[in-house]
């Protein structure tokens, strides 16, 4: 096999690959063995008469069709491993010379990773900061606590911080006054002061009566989870329909054994402190493996494929519809809430989705210089875990299945390369 390689653009790359005569006649007595399963002649057992005879009784644009496919991918294979290739797509293929059996030539044209080069990320420093956990949190979580376990009253006097109002809700964008999808709910229970709603939201409701109604414009947070309702302002119209004092348990002995295996209050109150330290070390880890990896990805230099980054777009709004599908909004007026064309919304999400994909080539790129590999008993070892959290023998079965191990290797892979990053960072 003779190999020309061109590089046509950084992600793009020709190869023109000849083949040598010993593989054109393997290949053709590979394909003659394949098609002689399916003749039958006269005096021969099924697949076994002379190659020389199935040559004659076969179709010879079939037997040419079948070679040229075969020797074709198996050329390209070997051909993009010796070249090291990384391929993203499939190859555009042209024969441009092929006499049956003795001659053939033909191009591939290969969407491909292009150069990647990697920072000394072993000298990349990333400070990991946790907060601390205060007594105010801990107080904050006794008070939710006893929220929940609090007995409610109906009450006929205007609500305060601390009561439970039960409302209607309505949102319209406060300009065009259309409905916005997923701005609206019935006999929805909210405890004022308990900062769950949007903010600036629950102080509106200070004040009413069951019975009353009130229209107020709250604006939405900037880093909403919703994008189309980041930063506007909605007019929300409330109809109060019952208000509930919550008269809260003592915070005593008595009420920590109720809520847990726990004698004293004290006991209650180190065990919620470990939870939220826990938790805060957790959600400190993330952020700092999250600017590691910013940092790393930031300062290293990728070809990538646009195509890759095609694809991560239609990842990300294939999980933007679903949210919708949650919330009970369509494509459409969600794209009307931006006020964007579908094109508009992909390109939108572009740089966003390049980011992603050059992390993911980077973290590659780490593993390989760090050598670092997943064997086939640490998949073993993780599915044997997740196995033991499903009961259900199709699931079981699932976990199995060829494409979920690769998918869970490739994640193994991430976290241990994660893991030495993060080890050279600390």
């Amino acid at each position: 096999m003779q190999i020309t390689r061109k590089e046509i653009a950084p992600t793009k790359v020709e190869l023109t690959i000849t083949a040598d005569q010993a593989f054109l006649d393997a290949t053709k007595e590979h394909v003659l063995s394949d098609l002689a399963k399916d003749v039958n002649m006269a005096g021969f057992r099924k697949g076994h008469a002379p190659k020389a005879l199935i040559e004659k009784s076969v179709d010879a644009g079939v037997l040419q069709s079948r070679f040229l496919d075969h020797a074709i991918n198996d050329l390209y294979v070997k051909a993009a491993v010796q070249e090291k290739l990384r391929p993203v797509a499939q190859p555009e293929v042209s024969v441009t010379k092929f006499v049956p059996f003795t001659d053939l030539e033909f191009k591939a044209t290969i969407e491909v990773v292009g150069k990647i080069t990697l920072p000394d990320y072993k000298k990349i420093r990333v400070t990991k900061k946790v907060d601390a956990t205060t007594d105010k949190d801990v107080a904050e979580v006794l008070d939710d606590l006893r929220r929940r376990d609090g007995e409610k009253v109906k009450v006929t006097r205007a609500a305060k911080d601390g009561d439970e109002i039960v409302i209607d809700f309505t949102g319209v964008d406060a300009k065009t006054k259309e409905a916005i999808a997923g701005a609206a709910g019935t006999d929805y229970p909210l405890v004022l002061g308990s900062n769950t709603f949007i903010p600036g939201f629950e102080p509106e409701l200070v004040g009413l009566k069951a019975g009353d109604e009130k229209t107020f414009n709250v604006t939405f947070p900037k880093d909403y989870s919703a994008a189309e309702l980041q930063n506007k302002q909605v007019s929300f119209t409330v109809k109060a329909k019952t208000v509930r004092e919550v008269k809260l348990p003592e915070l005593d002995d008595a009420f920590a054994a109720k809520v847990g295996p726990f004698k004293t209050v004290a006991e209650l109150k180190k065990d919620i402190k470990k939870q939220l330290e826990a938790e805060k070390e957790n959600q400190a880890q993330r952020v700092f493996e999250n600017d590691l990896l910013a940092a790393v990805a930031e300062k290293a230099k990728a070809d990538i494929p646009k195509v890759l980054v095609d694809e991560e777009i239609d990842r990300m709004e294939l999980e933007e519809k679903r949210n919708l599908v949650y919330r009970g909004q369509t494509w459409q007026e969600h794209l009307k809430l931006e006020g964007k064309t579908d094109d508009e919304h992909r390109e939108g999400l572009r740089e966003q989705a390049e980011a992603r994909v050059k992390t993911g080539l980077v973290l590659g790129e780490v593993a390989e210089a760090e050598k670092i590999t997943v064997s086939d008993a640490e998949i073993d070892v993780q599915i044997a875990e997740l196995k033991k959290q499903y009961s259900d023998k199709q699931m079981q079965t699932e976990l199995d299945k060829p494409e979920n191990r690769r998918e869970l290797g490739s994640r193994l892979l991430t976290e241990k390369t994660i893991a030495k990053l993060a080890g050279y960072a600390a």
